[in-house]
């Protein structure tokens, strides 16, 4: 069987935003459920589904040490909005474990079910996983057992063939139009500065005056006859000088602008929230863009099939959270902890092309 990599399809953080704005009682808009108080190391039960604090920090420990390794440790330093990057992470893998648990209940209400053969598949991944553990590790994932670790793969499992189940007649016919990808060189001239605080703030209406008539400058030497390129090298402030996009994709007076221009044609000055833009179009059609646009949106409607059924089962689950125990979690301080390969592994074992 294929199966996805779940992280990529689940939709958005609804249901540990519900989690994480309720207390130890019944929450607003769900069923009222009487309790008994959380054992020490309960973190959150949706229905009769618990997640522990030991589940709970192999997403953590994981998902931090991919962001390190991808970006270096100073990413942990980095404010997100108006939180910091722990919390950030922390909320993602809430968003990530509370879904796989709520979908567990979803599949089962559905008669979805693993086979032998994915059970055994479940138990390599686990065997493999927690063998290549340290004891430190282990300690920062709160004594973390190998059982355990085989229960997350089989919920991680069981969520993917359920999302398979309820996408499985999902396969529309996109046309070439519908996905057509263009390709664009661009000249982007920002209406924003950044402030003392990094936050961007928009200019003055003669600041802005100024920018544009910088851009009508440059809209001219292209009619003199200066070369594209040497004026994006001398003036564009966006991160690329060359991009590809389709529609619905960037802000609608550039993609108007962009997919009625021919090969070779450049455009008048594009003003959109943030900036004034000059483009000249490379191609009118990708056809290796288009392609991949093509399974992009086919995916994009499976999610949000996906998405309908399963927000109107969630909106009916008993959800509570141990926000005493939450607010005691922190990210993992320790050099010798690095594992990453949670996911991978299971990746590994069950995700075929």
């Amino acid at each position: 069987m294929t199966y996805r990599f779940l992280r990529k399809i689940l939709a958005g953080v609804m249901l540990s935003s519900v989690l994480l704005s309720s207390g130890c009682g019944s929450l607003s808009n769900t069923k009222v459920v009487l309790t008994t108080g959380f054992s020490d190391n309960e973190l959150f039960r949706i229905e009769d589904l618990t997640c522990t604090l030991p589940e709970f920090m192999v997403y953590l420990v994981n998902s931090q040490n991919g962001y390190v390794q991808g970006f270096g440790s100073e990413i942990l330093g980095v404010s997100v909005g108006n939180a910091t990057m722990e919390d950030s992470i922390k909320n993602n893998c809430l968003a990530t474990i509370a879904q796989v648990k709520a979908m567990n209940l979803l599949a089962a209400e559905n008669g979805i079910e693993l086979t032998e053969a994915e059970e055994s598949q479940v138990a390599a991944a686990a065997d493999e996983y927690y063998s290549s553990l340290s004891a430190e590790e282990i300690e920062a994932m709160k004594g973390i057992t190998a059982q355990e670790i085989e229960v997350l793969y089989k919920e991680y499992a069981t969520a993917n063939k359920l999302y398979e189940y309820i996408i499985r007649d999902i396969n529309p016919e996109i046309s070439d139009d519908e996905a057509r990808t263009i390709t664009v060189e661009q000249i982007v001239l920002n209406t924003w500065k950044l402030d003392s605080l990094g936050e961007k703030v928009a200019l003055s209406d003669s600041d802005k005056k100024t920018v544009y008539n910088t851009a009508r400058q440059i809209l001219q030497q292209l009619h003199d006859g200066t070369d594209f390129d040497v004026l994006i090298e001398q003036y564009n402030e966006a991160d690329e000088g060359t991009v590809s996009f389709g529609k619905g994709e960037v802000d609608e007076k550039l993609e108007e602008a962009a997919f009625n221009l021919d090969t070779g044609e450049i455009s008048g000055i594009i003003e959109t929230d943030s900036s004034y833009v000059i483009l000249k179009c490379v191609s009118t059609f990708n056809r290796q863009e288009t392609e991949a646009n093509k399974v992009r949106i086919v995916e994009e409607r499976k999610r949000e099939v996906f998405g309908q059924q399963y927000d109107v089962f969630i909106s009916g689950l008993s959800k509570v959270m141990n926000n005493n125990l939450w607010k005691k979690i922190k990210l993992e301080d320790s050099e010798n902890v690095k594992t990453t390969s949670f996911f991978e592994v299971y990746n590994k074992h069950f995700v075929t092309e």
